[in-house]
């Protein structure tokens, strides 16, 4: 049951709604943390969801103006997730399920800042959001709190203990899911356990354009590349009993061969191996290439809940 969040009038009257509005999904949804490295971004229902609150003034025309940080929404990727947009005047806050979007933003690059620009327009036939080079869509009925109860209601995933080939595995399955080529090292290729999702075909070649760093790239566990192209969109090290260290070497000399490269270098491993991922990140090499705004820490269960939701295997 949903609590009452206020009725009549504007939701966010006489306070900034950045402010206010953690502390009413806190009243609904039990105690929520901010996650580190951003101002903007919230887990709540302990853990069972991820919330990114951007707030922005009305101006001429309508309009309203957002900036969404590529760094925060890749923490949002493999979660049960929403953007959730705050303007002044508003009766009820847009939450729009990050799920819907995320292929959206994966077709363009932000911008130089790194963000995002994102509108939403209030128009009185139907409220749009429009995403910069990417264009606009219907969000008029992702009004109310209805999207965030549903995420902090789905059923906690039961995962099993996972092998580092069955991770590589549910990677490569995920990519493919979504419609990207997949790259898996040929030695690899055997191991893959298609005993925990369904089988794809891997791609015979890596792109070209990365000669100079290509006896590196061929070895990254799994490469997300846009169907039938050169782009590569991700890039993935299962770090199963390997130190993070060596998958952060690698990835870091692919980005300082390709520093123009919009793509996610995610580090997969245990929950136990976070702190280490992050001492290791905070390197002044990785700091100073800028590897350490473009890598993400993923664990397990992620992984796995990522992949049953896209299957729609409904994991459990």
């Amino acid at each position: 049951m949903i609590a009452d969040l206020g009725s009549g009038g504007s939701l966010f009257d006489h306070q900034n709604p950045a402010d206010w509005f953690p502390f009413r999904i806190s009243k609904t949804f039990g105690s929520i943390h901010k996650l580190g490295g951003s101002q903007s971004l919230y887990e709540l229902g302990g853990g069972a969801a991820r919330a990114y609150i951007r707030y922005s003034k009305v101006h001429g025309g309508d309009r309203t103006f957002f900036g969404l940080r590529a760094e925060d929404l890749h923490q949002l990727e493999g979660y049960p997730s929403v953007v959730c947009f705050l303007w002044e005047g508003q009766s009820e806050p847009l939450i729009v399920p990050f799920s819907d979007y995320e292929d959206v933003f994966g077709t363009v690059a932000p911008a130089g800042d790194g963000q995002y620009k994102v509108q939403v327009y209030l128009d009185s036939d139907g409220t749009e959001l429009y995403i910069a080079r990417a264009g606009r869509f219907s969000v008029e009925g992702r009004f109310g709190w209805a999207a965030l109860q549903e995420l902090v209601d789905i059923p906690r995933v039961s995962v099993p203990d996972l092998s580092h080939a069955q991770v590589q595995t549910l990677l490569g399955a995920i990519g493919a899911a979504k419609k990207y080529d997949v790259w898996v090292p040929p030695a690899d290729r055997s191991r893959l356990d298609w005993s925990v999702a369904s089988r794809f075909d891997c791609r015979g070649s890596l792109p070209y354009g990365f000669q100079q760093v290509a006896d590196v790239m061929q070895e990254v566990d799994v490469v997300w590349i846009g169907k039938g192209s050169s782009e590569v969109r991700a890039l993935f090290e299962v770090e199963h009993s390997t130190p993070i260290y060596s998958g952060l070497l690698r990835f870091n000399d692919i980005h300082l061969t390709a520093p123009n490269l919009h793509a996610t270098f995610g580090i997969v491993a245990n929950q136990a191996r976070r702190s280490l991922f992050v001492r290791q990140l905070s390197r002044p090499t990785f700091r100073s290439s800028g590897l350490a705004e473009q890598c993400i820490f993923m664990e397990y269960p992620n992984v796995f809940g990522w992949y049953g939701r896209l299957a729609g295997e409904g994991v459990t």
